[in-house]
């Protein structure tokens, strides 16, 4: 980048067809605001305030292409039951003059089949932590029909008025266990080598991407390492990246990290809120949480500004497509920086989370920093209503879901 000059993070910028008003991405983090499964006016008022706040793109988090897809039973599956919820979400954001995209995925091991009502699946039979039940290893028929759903709902959110759709691909989530070796012990033509692990998530890019063609822009998140044994490397998701590239069917790559499975910590950082977790969770879960081994699963990780930055770099340097940086991005130095480093756009969540304006106050000069404190409390709130404690302690009103049915 020596003498070139970086571009404005608060420009418009251009992301596959889509004009953005500016380079900053909401990030995907799931609101707890479809206690029903539909969207609510709670759930467009949520991203209408970070898009009145001056981001460039909001995400909505998580659309589930199937039931069993979806993490519990609170949550959007992208049918033609919810397609008017999601064109009248998209429609306030556009007059908001905000760009919208949906987060498309299937759960895979991360659902909870006990909440959801049907066993959860993934590449290889496992025990759930969440539904204490085993999970089914997917079928070549589950994932052909899976295709299918994403394809599906891919053309509903398309017809709703979406700009971008960004495909599931990290965290553990179905496509992401696919890739793990040690999620992924299958010995047909799903396991084995990488690029026999990577075919589900190629394969479903590709089918989307030849179902909407150039009218909306469609990017995949992808962990940069999933920071467990067994999980994928850097080197590995470094060659994932650079087929997904070679298949030329995304327009952009946003870089995350972790396991939601095996350990959340990672991608969040900062301190683990493992007492508030615990009290979201059954008796047994509970107990298990507050012993050493439970607490093992919330590691704390020192935060710091922009914490997968080395490994992303290694990202930039080997591809040619755009990279959306992710993780931890706080600060407008942190925001040029990334300019500078070669990112196109910047993803925030927890930040936006506690200030929805934050982007039009660093635009504006009022503010170089979020007030952001990373303390992580708003993990838990996830199933009562997404929100930070700090400023914000009670659900919002009807909202007090849980992943967990109650007798």
């Amino acid at each position: 980048m020596a003498g070139v000059t970086p571009p404005d993070v608060f420009a418009p910028a251009t992301l596959g067809p889509v004009r953005l008003r500016n380079r900053t991405v909401k990030a995907a983090t799931f609101e707890g605001r479809a206690p029903h499964g539909q969207v609510t006016d709670e759930l467009i008022d949520y991203h209408l305030a970070v898009a009145r706040g001056g981001v460039g793109l909001t995400t909505v988090a998580y659309l589930a292409v199937a039931p069993e897809g979806r993490t519990h039973r609170e949550q959007v599956v992208v049918a033609p039951d919810t397609r008017d919820g999601l064109a009248r979400m998209a429609d306030a954001i556009h007059e908001a003059g905000a760009a919208i995209a949906g987060q498309v995925g299937h759960a895979g091991p991360v659902a909870n089949g006990r909440s959801n009502g049907v066993h959860a699946l993934a590449a290889s039979r496992m025990p759930s932590p969440l539904s204490m039940q085993m999970i089914r290893s997917a079928t070549s028929a589950d994932l052909a029909r899976i295709t299918r759903a994403y394809v599906a709902a891919a053309r509903t959110l398309v017809d709703a008025g979406f700009d971008v759709l960004e495909l599931h691909m990290a965290h553990s989530y179905l496509i992401s266990s696919f890739l793990a070796p040690g999620l992924n012990r299958r010995k047909d033509e799903w396991g084995g080598s990488l690029e026999a692990r990577a075919r589900l998530g190629r394969q479903v890019a590709r089918a989307v991407r030849d179902e909407v063609g150039s009218a909306v822009a469609v990017t995949a998140k992808i962990s940069v390492s999933d920071g467990f044994k067994g999980g994928v490397t850097t080197d590995e998701s470094l060659e994932y990246a650079a087929m997904l590239e070679a298949d030329g069917c995304l327009d952009a790559l946003q870089l995350s990290g972790g396991s939601s499975l095996m350990n959340p910590m990672y991608l969040f950082r900062g301190e683990a809120p493992v007492s508030e977790f615990a009290a979201t969770m059954p008796a047994m879960v509970r107990f298990g949480m507050r012993t050493p081994v439970g607490r093992r699963f919330l590691k704390e990780y020192p935060f710091e500004e922009a914490y997968f930055r080395e490994k992303q770099l290694r990202f930039r340097a080997a591809l040619s497509m755009p990279l959306m940086q992710l993780g931890g991005i706080n600060r407008l130095d942190t925001m040029e920086r990334s300019m500078a480093d070669g990112f196109e756009f910047v993803a925030m969540g927890r930040a936006l989370l506690r200030e929805p304006d934050l982007v039009k106050r660093l635009a504006s000069g009022r503010a170089t920093a979020g007030v952001c404190i990373h303390c992580n409390r708003c993990m838990p709130t996830i199933y009562s209503g997404t929100r930070c404690v700090v400023i914000d302690p009670a659900p919002p009103p009807g909202f007090g879901g849980h992943p967990f049915p109650r007798d």
